[in-house]
């Protein structure tokens, strides 16, 4: 039979409210009571019933994050950051991957809130908001992460897609190129929208570039190499020159595609990917890339919550960080242009 708190209490010759108070409020109480206790949790195997504590409290000591893709570097770095806040707080993130999908989603939205979490951080696949917003009237605050809500009835952390998707593509056309081509999707995602609008308003700025699109039904790796086994396999003269990719996976998978039926990068073919992950500058040819702060976002967004945790009738919060232009040796400008 399991040991239970009287269990400990007996065994460490305290009563069971000093137990209690090592479990959850340590400062409480002294030194020597705390090692008594902690010796007879040790030597019972007593492990401490966290759904019944959290029936009696009324909320558990975690958060939920539900993201897009886990295979992408860029959520499990905002994972860490949210992490790591939550850390200094006494909680845990449960991690919760929506592998683009609404049902699986919408499930983790009603898993989460059955384990009655403090609050929930999203990265959506499509619009939530009516969700999110039983969610709310049901107790459980939420915050955005890598998006803004139509509305901005909800507090969130994004980076402005749009305006990197302007950077990458101006880049690209000051480093001589004329023939644009972007890939990435599904199209159904918004930053993905916004990254390409921002890359035609860079090309309807100029002269003479033309800009075409090539959506994928992910963004990952194998649908980059595909689109650029697909590039290698039109004529010369009527590929493109620079590719900007929604994320650096697809980036990736375009430089795999590319070399491996021998376009050379970039001195045929650039590459720009998005998102700045560690694989972009360790790939054969390093990869230009357009930087968001993944791990202080999840930073923020965990605050975010906590502030809304104490203050559930808060102002809802918008923060929108600014993309940064990351140059290496994937866009190299083409003989006699400046570089970008």
């Amino acid at each position: 039979m399991s040991a239970n708190i009287r269990d400990v209490a007996e065994r460490a010759g305290v009563s069971v409210g000093t137990v209690s108070n090592v479990l959850n409020h340590r400062e409480k109480v002294s030194p020597d009571a705390v090692r008594r206790v902690r010796e007879a949790i040790e030597e019972l195997g007593y492990v401490r019933n966290d759904a019944a504590r959290q029936l009696r409290v009324g909320r558990s000591s975690t958060v939920g994050l539900v993201v897009l893709d886990v295979r992408n570097p860029f959520f499990t770095d905002l994972a860490r950051g949210a992490e790591s806040e939550a850390a200094r707080h006494g909680l845990a993130v449960i991690l919760g991957n929506s592998d683009e999908d609404v049902d699986r989603e919408a499930g983790y939205l009603d898993l989460f809130e059955e384990q009655r979490v403090r609050g929930i951080l999203i990265s959506p696949y499509r619009e939530v908001g009516s969700q999110l917003r039983r969610l709310r009237e049901r107790g459980t605050p939420t915050v955005l992460v890598d998006r803004r809500s139509e509305d901005d009835l909800f507090s969130s952390v994004s980076v402005d897609d749009e305006k990197g998707g302007w950077l990458a593509a101006d880049h690209l056309i000051r480093a001589g190129r004329r023939r644009i081509l972007f890939t990435g999707g599904p199209f159904d995602i918004r930053q993905i929208v916004d990254r390409e609008s921002g890359a035609r308003r860079a090309v309807a700025g100029a002269s003479g570039v033309s800009f075409e699109s090539v959506p994928t039904a992910a963004a990952s790796v194998a649908d980059g190499r595909a689109t650029g086994q697909a590039i290698a396999a039109r004529p010369r003269a009527d590929r493109p020159d620079a590719v900007f990719a929604a994320n650096d996976l697809v980036a990736i998978g375009v430089l795999q595609g590319l070399a491996g039926a021998g376009v050379r990068v970039p001195e045929e073919v650039a590459i720009i990917g998005f998102d700045d992950i560690d694989f972009a500058a360790a790939a054969v040819v390093p990869l230009s890339s357009v930087r968001q702060p993944s791990q202080l976002m999840g930073e923020t967004a965990l605050r975010i919550l906590l502030a809304e945790i104490e203050d559930p009738d808060s102002a809802a919060q918008h923060v929108v960080f600014e993309p940064e232009l990351v140059v290496r040796a994937s866009t190299a400008a083409v003989s006699g242009a400046p570089a970008g």
